[in-house]
């Protein structure tokens, strides 16, 4: 057998994200993706003696806009005056608003919007059922990542995604003050998939987070070890903490400044590759470097949804549990973990557990079948569970038969 080197594993890096590239290139031109980016109205020219029809002419905007703004029944309404909506200034405020609202539908190919959360369900579902059923996931891992990759990103696109119904949510309103409600729907439904199985959106639907824990795995060899470098496990009080701020800055200057710091550094842009500028660039390919080495840094140090997901994972219906019964303490399943949150789950010593993303290799560790994902509470571990060296080595002998 062929064992992994530095130079196989960085070839299938760049490999793999030229074929990313090249694919959802052409998927978007088959989709004729639409601009995701509001239109910036010019100063707009407001006379209250104007008839609607003329303030549409005067401001180039047609009919059917027109009917949406200013809520208009038929052709006649258009020669309504200004003077009968409000004052200038009011005038200026709701169609700004009706504007932006109209220019997010427009950008929308609902169609494939539809299918695209129809398929999330069916695979997340699949995959749900598929993993309860197999203990042994290594085998399959890498397949199921890309698949997730390949349907969910090159096949489906960049939007939506997870972390853009956290982000764009707070920019519309920062900046317009209205709420899209197709977009809290979406972010709904994706918070109501964390609460059914621990951030199971995140492990197995989202397609940048698919993307990293795929050249995360790329980067180990069969038995785990890493193959470029040294893989590390960062603390979650630095990571946490990095989010978190990332998230305040975020939305501060979204309200501040109307400006939204993420959309030129977005990595969802890989699935949407003309979209790209030079800075967004770097920062996609300093991202999926750093992904050999830490597991998830997007979805661990910046995503707005992450942050969130983390908190609804808090109340997760189907979540890891430990059996402490069966449990040698061996902590094989902490050293097969891609983070530290197994070390918090097993421990039960924190009371902050980071984000757990039902990677399942902490299950598959396990040499007594303790460890399994189910609606179970968590109980703490017996007192001295872990500081009991010669405990651990006699618990041996009551290693169960594994089913």
């Amino acid at each position: 057998m062929n064992r992994p080197s530095p130079i196989k594993t960085a070839a299938g890096l760049v490999v793999l994200v030229v074929l990313i590239i090249a694919l959802s290139w052409f998927s978007n031109r088959v989709w004729d993706v639409k601009s995701e980016t509001l239109p910036e109205p010019d100063q707009l020219a407001i006379d209250l003696n104007m008839t609607v029809s003329q303030f549409g002419q005067a401001n180039d905007l047609p009919d059917p806009l027109l009917k949406i703004i200013f809520g208009l029944e038929g052709k006649s309404e258009l020669n309504k005056k200004l003077g009968d909506f409000g004052t200038a200034g009011q005038l200026a405020s709701m169609v700004e608003k009706k504007m932006a609202l109209a220019a997010e539908n427009s950008s929308k190919n609902w169609m494939k919007i539809f299918l695209k959360f129809a398929l999330w369900l069916v695979f997340l579902s699949l995959i749900f059922i598929f993993m309860k059923k197999q203990q042994h996931v290594s085998r399959f891992r890498k397949g199921l990542l890309f698949a997730s990759v390949l349907l969910f990103g090159i096949v489906m696109g960049s939007d939506p995604s997870p972390m853009g119904t956290v982000k764009d949510a707070i920019h519309l309103y920062a900046t317009v003050k209205v709420v899209f409600l197709p977009r809290l729907i979406a972010l709904a439904v994706f918070l109501a998939l964390v609460f059914l199985a621990n951030k199971y959106i995140c492990a197995w639907g989202c397609q940048l987070g698919t993307l990293q824990d795929l050249i995360f795995r790329i980067n180990q060899s069969s038995r785990g070890k890493a193959v470029i470098g040294r893989q590390l496990k960062l603390p979650f009080i630095l990571t946490n903490t990095v989010r978190l701020i990332f998230f305040l800055v975020f939305t501060a200057a979204a309200f501040l400044l109307a400006w939204d710091i993420v959309d030129p550094l977005d990595p969802f842009k890989i699935y949407k590759p003309a979209a790209i500028g030079l800075l967004g660039g770097l920062f996609i390919a300093a991202l999926l470097v750093a992904s050999l080495f830490v597991y998830r840094p997007w979805c661990h140090f910046f995503c707005p949804f992450g942050l969130a997901g983390w908190l609804v994972e808090k109340i997760s219906l189907v979540r890891i549990h430990v059996n402490y019964e069966t449990c040698i303490a061996c902590q094989k399943c902490v050293a097969a973990c891609p983070s530290t949150v197994m070390a918090a789950i097993l421990k039960q010593d924190k009371k902050t557990i980071p984000d757990c993303f039902a990677c399942y290799a902490c299950r598959e560790a396990c040499p007594t079948g303790s460890i399994d994902f189910s609606m179970k509470k968590r109980t703490l571990p017996p007192a001295n569970f872990f500081k009991n060296p010669a405990g651990q080595a006699t618990s041996c002998d009551r290693i169960p038969v594994r089913r």
